[in-house]
């Protein structure tokens, strides 16, 4: 709605002439479009940080999964407590299929166990926290598209069920949109993490 201010003059042949003087929108209309907007960034927020916080249980979960044998994806007798291995015990199964089963074989090893087990609860902590998270979707999306790779998707009978989107590829891009978006500013440390001397001279450790 706008509003228009008018004054009536006559002209020199005695015809009244009628000239806009003013054109504005109600400052109340303005307002009140900013309430919305703030209002409708507010909910954006929120819903990145719970994103956020779900995500970052995701990969905590599966480190006190595979680590106590909580009974979910690994059963307590393959517990790593309990001597099992989290990563080989992939690594070596039949899901891994294709091109690259060579090298995933090569890899798999004590060692592997305890990189990927350190990596699932690093990047739980961190994304929960809505710290790192530059760090955490460099790492996790790393992680993804590697297990992403060792399904080998692009194959038909494998255990992936579409030949280019999976779940690996969703975690991994929300990692990206979770870094890029500064989401753990809200509902986490991500302002006062900012504010450490560390981070602000090694800006990718935010």
């Amino acid at each position: 709605m706008t509003i228009r201010t008018y004054f009536t003059r006559r002209a020199p042949s005695g015809t009244p002439e009628r000239t806009v003087l003013t054109e504005s929108t109600p400052p109340l209309r303005v307002a009140h479009t900013q309430g919305e907007d703030k209002a409708s960034r507010g909910k954006g927020l929120h819903i990145l940080a719970l994103l956020r916080l779900a995500t970052g249980f995701i990969f905590l979960w599966a480190f006190l999964d595979k680590t106590f044998g909580l009974g979910f994806s690994t059963p307590a007798d393959r517990a790593w407590v309990a001597g099992g291995t989290p990563s080989q015990g992939f690594l070596l199964s039949d899901g891994v299929t294709g091109p690259l089963k060579g090298l995933f074989t090569l890899i798999a090893s004590p060692a592997s166990d305890i990189l990927f087990q350190l990596g699932m609860l690093g990047i739980g902590m961190a994304v929960m926290l809505g710290i790192g998270l530059r760090v955490s979707a460099v790492v996790g999306s790393f992680l993804m598209v590697m297990m992403y790779l060792a399904e080998w998707p692009f194959a038909a009978n494998t255990t992936s069920t579409n030949p280019l989107v999976d779940y690996h590829i969703i975690y991994a891009l929300t990692l990206v949109l979770l870094a890029a978006s500064s989401a753990g500013d809200t509902w986490g440390a991500g302002r006062p993490w900012r504010k450490l001397p560390i981070v602000h001279r090694r800006p990718w450790l935010l």
